[in-house]
């Protein structure tokens, strides 16, 4: 019983938010890496990306049954998503009534862009993962929408006609840059990077990063749309 009122404590502690919001923004951060890179293997042609697709159908094959893995992989990041979503609303709530009087000679808005574009940022990677599912994942928006042809279904959703769609998504991948950018250097202060040489490396690292992954997703759908992948 002790153990269990300890743990529900460190639970609602800063600490323990902090935690939630370590760990799972690490999960999310090792998924985005490994999507973005499996998302580049389109470049080598249909037969290559579609075995990469239903290759991650066969993961565990046969300790546990066909499409599991990924079932259990969302899953596991949706309880990552709604943890550092909670997290980062708890934590913000508990920093507004830390201080809840501005200071008199403090500007009304301070931090960097990112920090302070996190909140929307939020919501459009919200919704972007809402249709994502929808599109590739489930194949109801998709004009192909075939789990058997996972190429055709990426060529047919950034197809110059439907702009729009690429639109979104590249507005919501640079939301995904900015979350990173930020999530990550506050991560490397938190690590002690807090001398003025330390901080500025921690920016460079993390805008760096940042770029890096944000261009590996987009240049598939520019990639599409400007014909340098097209109908196999």
């Amino acid at each position: 019983m002790a153990a269990a009122t300890r743990t529900k404590a460190i639970y609602r502690s800063t600490v323990g938010a902090k935690a939630v919001m370590a760990v799972s923004g690490l999960l999310l951060l090792l998924f985005l890496v490994a999507h973005m890179v499996g998302n580049l293997k389109i470049f080598f042609g249909a037969d290559s990306f579609d075995n990469y697709a239903h290759w991650l159908r066969t993961i565990g094959y046969p300790v546990v049954p066909h499409v599991w893995y990924l079932w259990i992989q969302r899953g596991v990041l949706t309880a990552a998503v709604i943890g550092h979503a909670w997290a980062a609303t708890t934590l913000a709530l508990r920093a507004k009534r830390a201080r809840p009087v501005a200071y008199a000679h403090r500007p009304k808005v301070q931090g960097s862009y990112a920090a302070r574009t996190m909140r929307w940022g939020g919501v459009i990677i919200l919704l972007f993962i809402v249709w994502h599912l929808l599109d590739l994942t489930a194949g109801t928006v998709n004009p192909v929408g075939d789990a058997a042809h996972p190429y055709a279904n990426v060529v047919a959703d950034f197809a110059p006609s439907r702009w729009p769609v690429t639109l979104f998504y590249a507005l919501a991948i640079v939301a995904i840059g900015f979350h990173v950018r930020h999530g990550l250097f506050s991560a490397l202060r938190t690590l002690g990077q807090r001398t003025a040489k330390g901080e500025r490396r921690a920016r460079v690292a993390a805008l760096a990063f940042a770029i890096l992954l944000s261009a590996g997703f987009l240049v598939v759908p520019f990639a599409v749309l400007v014909g340098w992948v097209g109908p196999a």
